[in-house]
């Protein structure tokens, strides 16, 4: 009992105070270094395909498989956040990210930067990154909205000063040593993750009819060191895969609940165009006479005005008003984004590119703030970490296939304006499926509700709204769970 009350105090005095901020701080840099890096290889694409003398298509896949490889080792970053804790996680992941990134500056083909820029720093910013937002929720509990709203304004900093950086490094040394300095810039997440000290706190009481034959730990480190659980004491051998799937990989849920279905279905559909600008928007712009400087500038303005408009995003969607509604303004936000890229197929004069960039970074930041809030809408919350695992790894497959597609369109057609038209036909069918497939199932459910007499619980399957402002848990800290951001 001393030992449990020592335990409590001693968390008490860093949550929501004192060194938590400086947690936060690492968070906010260490999403600027990993989430907001993949917005600078833009700046890159033609002198790497001039150098490796390779086709559209083929230099599309190094920003594909670092993208898709940051969103798909969620599963992957929980299991060590749970095993290693989140501080070693962090810094594990600046140093695949570091070592990556230096290896690539010696790349003598298109085929080696895939691996090393591709693969190995991509794996390396999904674990800083994601044990980074993990661990926010042990030093924050009063103020743990405020804290993951200003650890977002990272990725939105990242995206407006890595493009200005990649390009003023290109021009004065090469795309070689820009890249050797940036290993040296992204194993700063290892600082990031030094600060990030566990915190002791009080592991959850025994529920009241326990298993018999089972073992309860009584404290463990909330970082993730030692995971407070229960374990048989004679597990069976495929027990523990089975448990690890429906753990990570909810694919019961994807049968059952067809909310969480539909959503997963259109958002991975989604993703297919989302991604496409940012990859091509500076090659487009250098393409069509402008300067490579002023190119670079133009993904800068989407982060710049990120900044400001994440925030007011997430307030926006959380009035009473768009209860039971945020479905519809993510819908509504991806149709608003995909007609933007008209804009800049039909004319790529600059002002008209600036003007672009204003319209499109509005809806990217109304599709930032929504995309993992809807997913909490249709998913009960106590399974939540194993849907977004699914979630993340379709996504992640439709991220990796939509930026080659896209390239090898552009070598058959010989313009980079039908990207912009692939991607408002990506984005535009996404939000008509969406929209359209739950007003439906909305309706349906309606219809059965007049026909039987009301349950005293909802089906799994009908879109329904999670409060807005849940009860603290009342027994030790909040599950391990890896969230990601587009």
């Amino acid at each position: 009992m001393p030992n449990e009350r020592r335990t409590t105090l001693s968390a008490s005095k860093v949550q929501d105070q004192g060194w938590a901020w400086v947690v936060l701080a690492a968070t906010v840099l260490v999403q600027a270094l990993t989430l907001g890096f993949p917005s600078c290889v833009g700046v890159f694409f033609k002198d790497l395909q001039d150098d490796f003398q390779a086709s559209n298509s083929e230099t599309s896949w190094f920003p594909s498989i670092m993208t898709a490889v940051l969103h798909a080792g969620g599963p992957l970053c929980s299991i060590l956040v749970e095993r290693f804790g989140c501080r070693v996680t962090v810094m594990l992941g600046g140093l695949l990210s570091g070592v990556g990134m230096v290896a690539s500056a010696f790349s003598r083909s298109i085929s080696q930067l895939y691996i090393t820029a591709g693969f190995i720093t991509g794996l390396g910013s999904c674990f800083s990154f994601q044990a980074g937002i993990t661990v926010l929720g042990y030093y924050f509990v009063r103020r743990q909205a405020l804290a993951n709203a200003l650890a977002s304004t990272g990725v939105s900093i990242g995206l407006t000063l890595w493009p200005l950086i990649s390009q003023y490094l290109l021009d004065e040394m090469g795309w070689r040593n820009t890249f050797l300095i940036f290993g040296g810039v992204l194993l700063n997440c290892c600082v990031c993750g030094a600060v990030m000290r566990p915190v002791p706190v009080k592991a959850p009481e025994p529920t009241p009819k326990p298993c018999p034959g089972q073992l309860l730990e009584e404290t463990h480190l909330s970082n993730g060191n030692t995971s407070c659980h229960e374990e048989p004491l004679r597990p069976s051998r495929c027990a523990p895969c089975l448990q690890t799937l429906q753990k990570y990989l909810a694919f019961d849920i994807f049968f059952k609940n067809k909310g969480y279905q539909i959503y997963t279905i259109g958002v991975s559909w989604m993703v297919m165009g989302f991604v496409l600008p940012l990859i091509y928007l500076v090659p487009y712009a250098i393409l069509n006479g402008v300067e490579e400087r002023k190119a670079a500038l133009l993904v800068s303005i989407i982060g710049f005005i990120n900044i400001f408009m994440r925030p007011m995003a997430g307030l926006l969607s959380g009035l009473s008003v768009f209860n039971g509604r945020r479905i519809y303004l993510f819908s509504m936000a991806v149709m608003f984004n995909g007609l933007s890229n008209l804009i800049c197929a039909i004319s790529a004069e600059y002002n008209v590119l600036v003007f672009y960039c204003l319209v499109y970074s509005v809806s990217m930041s109304i599709i930032g703030a929504l995309i993992f809030q809807v997913l909490m809408d249709v998913v009960e919350m106590d399974r939540f970490s194993s849907a977004l695992g699914l979630f993340t790894i379709l996504e992640s497959i439709t991220i990796l296939i939509g930026p080659p597609l896209a390239g090898l369109l552009v070598d058959l057609l010989g313009h980079y304006s039908y990207v912009f038209y692939a991607s408002c036909f990506f984005m535009v069918t996404a939000a008509l499926f969406m929209g359209i497939s739950f007003c439906t199932m909305e309706a349906k459910a309606k219809l059965k509700e007049t026909n039987k007499p009301p349950l005293e619980n909802p089906p799994r399957g009908k879109y329904t709204e999670v409060p807005a402002e849940l009860e603290p848990e009342k027994n030790g800290p909040p599950d391990v769970t890896y969230v990601t951001s587009i």
